[in-house]
């Protein structure tokens, strides 16, 4: 069984991680330049609300779509390309704050600061030397494959380069997936060396650059959106780390077939009576919780070609595939295969 590079995060904690479908409409700017019809995908993009927030997993599915149409072309020429087609509009009110900002510093704080309006958290960070910036984000946080921070970081520096006519060049680039064979896409890009293999995904910049006057600066206008952003900010949910500890025991026990009430309970260190309540507290229930922990997952292992579907069901804590798969398709109206056929995986 295909053994995974990084230790997964509970369901909770990927599913809190979102987009905006602003953003996801990058794909069709993206589908524009390559003269790609794409209807379904098309479809399925347009069918977003226009302020709804995307989850990761869903993010990723569209991006493997979008992969797929480019058979020729590696997954991760195709993500850089994504990056590059970033328009403010797809960033909404974070990017009209950077163009907004008078200096790089500003306008890297606005994105510090309000980073959850994109992601739904805030999980970078930033560092600044007198020689060097580096933004980093650990390992540790919600990252479904390569292909999803190659689309993230493009998009940061290729709306960073917008920002001036003459950008800064880059320093480094990070990534913490294995080195694929063929690093030369990376190094085109974004000009500078491209490690792989780090504890965390970085970009790094001169410091000399931090000052530099922006050419859109308003400072009028960055000070109303940085109102509306702090109110908009306010406004997002809470994580609820009753339900991240329960999904993360969810993790350890379904690989063993264990996930059950009692030993989730033991697990967690309290009482069934107690774990019960605290679901019912939350108008959910173990199974309720069990299913959709298993579904998230399902969906993520697989997008993986290196598992086969019964590598699938046995992750999940399923006695053997049949069962996986009627689970599978009663929760999204697809059996493993065709779901995976779809994705691309």
């Amino acid at each position: 069984m295909h053994k995974q590079d990084d230790p997964l995060l509970a369901p909770a904690e990927l599913g809190l991680i979102c987009v905006t479908s602003a953003f996801v409409r990058i794909l069709l700017d993206w589908l524009d330049h390559e003269g790609l019809a794409a209807a379904d995908l098309r479809a399925d993009i347009a069918a977003l609300d226009s302020d709804a927030l995307v989850p990761i997993p869903r993010w990723h599915e569209l991006l493997q779509r979008a992969v797929a149409l480019r058979p020729g072309v590696s997954p991760a020429e195709t993500g850089l390309a994504i990056g590059a087609c970033v328009k403010p509009a797809h960033v909404g009110l974070l990017g009209y704050l950077a163009l907004a900002s008078s200096t790089l510093e500003e306008a890297l704080g606005s994105y510090l600061r309000f980073e959850k309006l994109f992601y739904g958290a805030n999980m970078a960070e930033c560092s600044i030397t007198p020689q060097t910036v580096e933004i980093r984000w650990h390992k540790q946080f919600p990252r479904p494959s390569q292909l999803f921070d190659d689309v993230a970081i493009s998009t940061l520096v290729s709306f960073m380069r917008r920002l001036w006519p003459e950008p800064p060049p880059l320093q480094h680039v990070s990534f913490v997936s294995p080195a694929p064979a063929d690093i030369a896409p990376y190094e085109r890009f974004f000009g500078c060396p491209v490690r792989f293999g780090d504890s965390h995904v970085r970009v790094a910049f001169s410091a000399a650059y931090t000052a530099l006057p922006l050419p859109q600066a308003d400072p009028a206008l960055r000070a109303l959106l940085d109102r509306q952003a702090e109110a908009l900010a306010a406004a997002l949910p809470k994580a609820d780390a009753f339900l991240l500890e329960l999904q993360r025991a969810l993790l350890k026990l379904l690989p063993e077939g264990q996930a059950t009430l009692d030993a989730t309970a033991r697990e967690l260190l309290t009482s069934v009576r107690t774990l019960q309540r605290r679901l019912a507290d939350r108008e959910t229930s173990f199974q309720r919780v069990l299913d959709d922990t298993r579904e998230q997952l399902a969906r993520r292992y697989l997008a993986d070609p290196s598992l086969s579907v019964m590598d699938v069901s046995l992750l999940l804590g399923y006695s053997g595939q049949g069962v996986f798969t009627r689970a599978f398709k009663e929760w999204t109206g697809d059996t493993p295969a065709a779901f995976r056929r779809r994705v691309g995986g």
